[in-house]
């Protein structure tokens, strides 16, 4: 079965501000239908969504099963505000409101929960992440509301600290993993636990930088992080992790195209 595992409907992997802005007020069926048929020509038949604020891959979940697609999303990603992940999704202050909002995604009609629990990584920094994680109690409280409330949960986490505690709490998916231990991979064996490593987003920002801007050395100096990530892929692989293809389609630098083009050769 060709599947991504990681899709972000609402972006154009162009400029994420202008994606975001085009469809705020009004889901473009048009564009939708036109990414959705491009997916089935490839032969896709699962997405996942990562959510969004504003129901365009609630929209592509409802219609995609007239293009031969099984098609999941969790309707919003959730963040703490002041974290991480206000540009797409919705956020909250504690965690009566946290489980207001897992309400409000099965109401609109969620498959899972998607949690941003971390920033990103730091392209130029080896190991440093853009944005100071959750704490563990947090993370823990978060995936336990979410499963008690019977969703599997898809955490966006980076981090050897944020992903452990994430794994230690029983997420069901890791998105991203970046910077993750030889320990964590273990564990995640032991649990059963996903990685979905999205190796293609990183890739491609860091060579659409080179071919923009070749003598730069900040991206020169971003190819020994993604050089990371591919040995933390490779050990994961190496160790029995349950791994998981998703391109983050849609993402700065990580167009449609692209990603249909890994999808044809998977």
């Amino acid at each position: 079965m060709r599947a991504d595992c990681h899709i972000h409907m609402v972006l154009d992997g162009v400029y994420w501000k202008a994606a975001i802005a085009h469809q705020k007020e009004r889901v473009d069926e048009a564009l939708v239908r036109q990414r959705l048929e491009e997916y089935r020509r490839c032969g896709a038949e699962y997405l996942r969504d990562g959510g969004d604020a504003w129901g365009v891959g609630l929209f592509a979940s409802q219609i995609a099963l007239e293009y031969g697609i099984r098609y999941r999303t969790p309707a919003f990603p959730i963040h703490k505000n002041g974290h991480y992940g206000g540009f797409i999704g919705r956020g909250f202050d504690d965690m009566a409101q946290y489980r207001a909002l897992v309400a409000e995604a099965r109401a609109q009609g969620a498959h899972f929960i998607k949690i941003m629990i971390s920033g990103l990584m730091d392209f130029d920094h080896l190991g440093v992440l853009t944005d100071e994680p959750l704490t563990e109690a947090e993370i823990h409280d978060m995936i336990a509301i979410a499963h008690d409330a019977g969703f599997a949960v898809m955490a966006h986490a980076n981090g050897d600290k944020t992903v452990a505690a994430a794994i230690r709490a029983g997420v069901d998916s890791v998105e991203h993993g970046v910077f993750m231990t030889e320990d964590i991979m273990d564990e995640m064996v032991r649990r059963g636990t996903y990685i979905v490593p999205t190796l293609s987003a990183p890739y491609y920002a860091v060579e659409e930088g080179l071919r923009v801007d070749p003598g730069n050395p900040d991206h020169l100096r971003s190819k020994s992080v993604i050089q990371r990530h591919r040995d933390m892929l490779r050990k994961c692989s190496e160790k029995g992790v349950k791994i998981a293809f998703g391109t983050d389609a849609g993402n700065t630098y990580d167009p449609y195209d692209k990603a249909y083009f890994e999808l044809v050769l998977m």
